[in-house]
């Protein structure tokens, strides 16, 4: 079965809080949190995809992304490549255009929240990159 490759971004504000929405019910691993994001077009590279997907989600934009890391997972009755990016410098304010349920949390607040298999090592990797930061400061 071939992956569908999908376009991940972990959203950060200025005090380094992550946005995570709720995936619908309906949805692949309905009723789950997630980081906002979405398939990828043929022909469309992963920084377009974003963009389109957070204009689309969340009515918002962004100046600066960079690549986090790339997840490949098997759910058995789906396959996945998560291009993670991490995204700052963000243009206007996020909100739930397909009716969603949005949260702004703090990395140690997200083994709060229940997340799709495939979302663990994103969080692992978040969690790190935040500590490795602000220890650099």
């Amino acid at each position: 079965m071939a992956a569908v490759h999908v376009a991940v971004g972990v959203l950060l504000d200025e005090q380094g809080n992550i946005l995570i929405s709720r995936r619908a019910s309906a949805a692949h691993q309905g009723g789950l949190w997630e980081f906002p994001g979405g398939k990828v077009e043929p022909g469309e590279s992963v920084e377009r995809a974003l963009a389109r997907e957070l204009r689309e989600e969340l009515g918002i934009g962004f100046a600066a992304s960079q690549p986090l890391l790339l997840v490949p997972f098997n759910y058995g009755d789906k396959a996945v490549l998560l291009d993670v990016h991490l995204v700052t410098e963000l243009a206007g304010e996020a909100r739930g255009l397909e009716g969603q349920p949005l949260r702004w949390v703090s990395a140690d607040e997200l083994s709060r929240y229940e997340f799709p298999a495939a979302n663990t090592p994103i969080v692992s990797a978040v969690r790190q990159h935040l500590a490795h930061a602000s220890s650099s400061t």
